[in-house]
């Protein structure tokens, strides 16, 4: 996921200084014999660029919408990961929200339906999630390829919420994963760590449909994981299991290209015919962010472990969105 929203601060505060010190010159000239005003307005102009950098910034720390919760409960058998969610378990936890635009209410639904649902054991995080898709294509095949270059589903994980040491796991629908671990957010300086590992993780792929494929339309993919909780950890950083009560944060990605179908039916990600550049992506979210920025942690939706069995009402039957 690119740390697009930092680069946006860089470009507005640099037009906005750039405007400020235009204006300072202008008001210099037309004020050149009243020299005793020129201190006060360098000052104003620094004040003020200064602002428009803090309000910048700070409009990262400051979500459209409160971080959705999610209460993740224990299966009452083992869970098998081959993407089919058959587990009586499986049917009973609760789906979550409809995932959104990354921005939030002020951004128009996604195009197509996603939604996740969560349990656990002494061992895993399972996560599945099911994705309406007209037109599934992967061709990203090798393990830690960036596969966020074509359509994926991520998964970002801070176990302890301080918004440092996360972790972050992208899987395309050839299931080909990307995992690695982040000391601290981009913004802050952090690089990411993509020799990391999942040691143990399991997923699995199932599709509605038939992938790469452009001559039929698809009606669904959907992906079934198994995160150990003993391999969330580095050098440096221990792992954390989970016990009855504990909060962690935890958002899910899915991120969605336009696409174009060649001559020989092979799918790519859709250029502007002018810049001959590739037009940005989707990016649909179970938990708001506010800004076009996953690695803003402290937006992340909230995970509630709870040691019990999901409730007997059936979750909301996943129905193809219109």
């Amino acid at each position: 996921m690119k740390n697009q929203e930092v680069s946006r601060y860089i470009v507005l505060s640099k037009l906005r200084s750039d405007k400020i010190l235009k204006n300072f010159k202008l008001l210099s000239r037309k004020n050149r014999f009243h020299f005793i005003l020129l201190p006060k307005l360098a000052f104003a102009a620094l004040f003020v660029l200064a602002s428009a950098l803090l309000l910048s910034f700070n409009s990262a720390a400051q979500p459209s919408d409160p971080p959705r919760k999610y209460i993740c409960y224990q299966p009452d058998k083992p869970i098998t990961i081959d993407g089919k969610l058959n587990e009586s378990a499986w049917k009973k936890a609760l789906w979550t929200e409809t995932f959104v635009d990354i921005e939030g209410a002020k951004k128009p639904l996604p195009l197509q339906k996603t939604m996740a649902k969560m349990l656990w054991d002494k061992e895993y995080l399972y996560i599945a999630a099911v994705m309406d898709e007209e037109h599934i294509w992967a061709y990203q095949d090798k393990k830690d390829q960036i596969v966020f270059h074509e359509n994926d589903f991520e998964v970002f994980i801070d176990p302890d919420g301080d918004s440092e040491n996360y972790y972050e796991l992208e899987i395309n629908a050839l299931n080909t994963n990307f995992d690695l671990f982040l000391p601290k957010t981009y913004r802050k300086g952090g690089r990411a760590q993509m020799k990391w590992d999942i040691e143990g993780l399991k997923s699995a792929v199932s599709i509605d449909g038939t992938i790469n494929d452009s001559k039929d339309k698809d009606k669904r993919w959907t992906l079934e994981i198994a995160i150990p909780f003993a391999s969330l950890k580095n050098e440096n950083v221990p792992a954390i299991i989970p016990e009855n009560g504990s909060v962690w944060r935890i958002n899910f990605s899915r991120v969605n290209w336009q696409h174009d179908i060649d001559e020989d039916g092979k799918y790519s990600r859709k250029k502007n015919p002018e810049t001959r550049r590739n037009l940005p992506e989707y990016n649909w979210v179970w938990s708001p962010q506010g800004v076009i920025n996953m690695h803003v942690p402290e937006h992340w939706g909230l995970l509630e472990f709870i040691s019990e069995k999901p409730g007997k009402n059936k979750a909301k039957k996943f129905t193809k969105s219109k």
